[in-house]
């Protein structure tokens, strides 16, 4: 081991390397063994600079043979990715002819409210007045009979005391006077009697009338809300799937989301109920606070998705290089898409940029913090197009493709995390496809 030692310090003496600065001098020893090292290290990055450029070469003289069937398989991807773009503009617009449907029938649940409270007011008046009226009638006919019952007592009388003197017989004249009136009295009052029945048979006829209509409306209130709740149920449940299928509890998200979204008021407000007259509130009500809300989780839900990294980062021509998974011997914690050099880079979600430059083997690099402690990660990028603490929303331009940091050709490497941890993107993407 000796003679070892001392052949290698003949080979390779020992070497000192003199820093000096203004107020002093330094010197840094390099052994024999360290300098052996040093050699050894860079006969090993040369061997494998030749190893890695030979292997390129391979893979640029194979790539000829194969790009026929990569264009056939580009293009046969981007009519798919035009499917699936017209399925998801056909759901956006039957979500917003839902939305308009539920519009027309609020109105409509409105006006027939207004129109059954008049009904309502209109059939109390009615029944008053027959009151009113039917006690006028006894009234009338209690005295009728009394006058009836005098009259006869005044004939039975004038019959006895005809040959009372004249003064009588005035008073009999004047008390037969008195008895036409009354008659006649009694004559008209039949017949006021006789219009009020028939007045009154009216009144019911109404009555019945605006049952009936009332029963058709509640029919038709019926009907509206059961189309109204299977288009909330049709658009509810292709968002719920695609959460659960990227991994997310959709109840505990609606309740971050409502719980940071707390303002009240706008059409999807409950409506609320007066308890002071002690009654219950009425069927239609209560569906129509159930749709309400139904359409108030249905807002959550899209608040929620642009909240999530459901998009695409990158959009037009490109592909697949690599996926989340081991690689290489190592863990490859994103996706790669390959595409021209400066291609736009999209962000996925709403959210704001914590990073925004330079990290070591990211190269250039974006970190954007989503709701739901989500973060995606944009890397070796050829420009930054955002700056720390600017908030961006799903589609906004935030930099180019490019080839920076430690990469071997022109692509985004993409990184979704989940509180910190690792997760893969294209379980987002490939859970909003059916949906977006």
């Amino acid at each position: 081991m000796r003679r070892l030692g001392a052949a290698i310090e003949r080979a390779v003496p020992e070497k000192r390397l003199f820093l000096r600065s203004d107020s002093q001098t330094r010197f840094v020893r390099l052994s024999p063994a360290t300098q052996i090292v040093g050699l050894a290290g860079s006969a090993l990055i040369v061997g494998w600079a030749i190893v890695a450029s030979a292997i390129i070469l391979m893979d640029s003289l194979s790539a000829g043979s194969v790009r026929d069937q990569a264009e056939r398989e580009q293009r046969l991807y981007e009519e798919r990715l035009n499917t699936l773009s017209q399925e998801r503009d056909a759901r956006v617009e039957e979500a917003v002819a839902a939305q308009e449907r539920f519009s027309v029938a609020l109105d409509q649940v409105s006006d027939m409210q207004m129109r059954l409270l008049y009904a309502e007011e209109r059939r109390k008046e009615h029944e008053t007045g027959i009151e009113v009226i039917q006690g006028s009638l006894r009234r009338t006919m209690e005295e009728r009979d009394t006058a009836l019952a005098k009259a006869e007592l005044l004939r039975a009388r004038l019959e006895q005391d005809q040959a009372q003197e004249e003064t009588e017989r005035a008073r009999a004249a004047e008390v037969v006077a008195t008895l036409e009136r009354l008659i006649a009295a009694l004559t008209d009052t039949a017949v006021e009697r006789d219009d009020m029945v028939r007045f009154v048979a009216d009144a019911q006829d109404q009555i019945d009338s605006l049952e009936l209509e009332a029963d058709l409306m509640r029919d038709r209130n019926a009907r509206i809300f059961g189309q109204l709740e299977e288009a909330v149920a049709v658009s509810l449940t292709p968002l719920d799937e695609m959460f659960r299928a990227a991994g997310h509890d959709p109840e505990r998200l609606i309740g971050q989301i409502r719980s940071t979204y707390s303002g009240q008021g706008g059409p999807l407000t409950p409506i609320t109920f007066s308890t002071r007259g002690g009654e219950a509130p009425d069927p239609d009500s209560l569906r129509a606070n159930g749709v309400l809300g139904r359409l108030d989780t249905l807002n959550l839900y899209r608040i929620a998705a642009e909240s999530a990294p459901f998009a695409m980062p990158v959009k037009g021509s490109f592909r697949y290089t690599s996926g989340f998974g081991p690689r290489w011997g190592r863990m490859h914690y994103g996706s790669d898409f390959a595409a021209a050099h400066g291609s736009p880079i999209y962000s996925t979600a709403d959210g704001v940029v914590t990073y925004a430059g330079w990290l070591s083997g990211y190269g250039r690099l974006i970190k954007i913090q989503h709701e739901f402690g989500i973060e995606t990660r944009y890397a070796h990028l050829s420009r930054i197009r955002v700056e720390v603490g600017q908030r961006v929303s799903r589609g906004d331009q935030i930099g180019d493709m490019g080839n920076s940091g430690r990469s071997t050709g022109t692509h985004l490497h993409y990184e979704v995390r989940h509180s910190g941890r690792p997760v893969n993107p294209m379980s987002y993407i490939r859970a909003a496809r059916d949906v977006f």
